[in-house]
């Protein structure tokens, strides 16, 4: 009796009813969310020092799952962990992120080609309402909500891939790229306009929902290409101390 007591321990609820293990699961998806929207965002500034303490606390998640996330982003090049010196945040290098774009590019070719054959009418479903989201508030929709978007269509076409190794390959460097958008849209003088970014998408969603493989992957090509585009400018144009904040910004020069 006592070993099955603590056979049923193993998969006690919590108060919501979800098996424990499944909430610690839950969790590291969260704060794994969480630290990838600061990354992003750049609240989490390139080149910045700092501890698993300071994470949770930035968070709001304990240390096992923030533990875990860090890991995860270790393994994905975006944090440096130092021993016995805590985390960096790995600062941008433009020359080896927008040589990985190549990669990206076959990558998401091989992604787009294969959801779009395999799409189920659920997964058109969802193309189709986040289609039309983007073009009701083309005009007016934020940098950040676009970013919410962006994860939601990520999302769908890897799982509309039906293969899960994807999502592990794919993520990190949805991550990466991302976060250059964000810099690109956000610090780059005359370059706010989500416009050429949200046109892309919605030729990708809507070649994906019409199940139209050769224009999804025309459609991606474009995307990627216009991603390339941002690396010609931002090369000259942003302050270095935006991509590795160790760097002294040049105040009043």
């Amino acid at each position: 009796m006592a070993r099955r007591k603590s056979a049923l321990g193993l998969v006690r609820s919590d108060e919501g009813g979800a098996p424990a293990r499944r909430n610690r699961i839950n969790f590291f998806e969260l704060a794994y969310q969480r630290i990838e929207d600061l990354l992003v965002n750049c609240e989490l500034k390139p080149g910045r020092f700092l501890t698993v303490q300071e994470l949770q606390d930035v968070t709001g998640f304990g240390r096992t799952p923030v533990h875990n996330a860090v890991n995860q982003f270790a393994d994905d090049t975006l944090i440096i962990i130092q021993p016995r010196h805590g985390l960096q945040i790995a600062p941008i290098d433009l020359s080896r992120e927008r040589l990985l774009l190549g990669l990206r590019r076959d990558i998401e070719r091989f992604v787009v080609k294969l959801a779009t054959e395999r799409a189920s009418l659920s997964h058109r479903n969802q193309a189709l309402h986040i289609e039309r989201v983007l073009r009701e508030k083309h005009d007016t929709i934020t940098l950040d909500q676009f970013n919410k978007l962006d994860r939601r269509v990520d999302a769908l076409l890897l799982e509309a891939s039906g293969e899960p190794f994807l999502t592990h390959t794919l993520r990190p460097l949805h991550t990466i790229y991302r976060r250059i958008g964000f810099i690109h849209h956000r610090y780059m003088p005359g370059q706010a306009d989500l416009s050429g970014t949200i046109d892309n998408h919605v030729a990708i969603l809507n070649a994906f929902a019409n199940r139209r493989v050769d224009r999804a992957v025309a459609a991606t090509d474009a995307l990627i290409d216009f991603m390339d585009s941002m690396f010609d400018g931002m090369e000259s144009g942003i302050d270095p101390s935006l991509l590795d904040c160790s760097i002294e910004p040049l105040l009043g020069v």
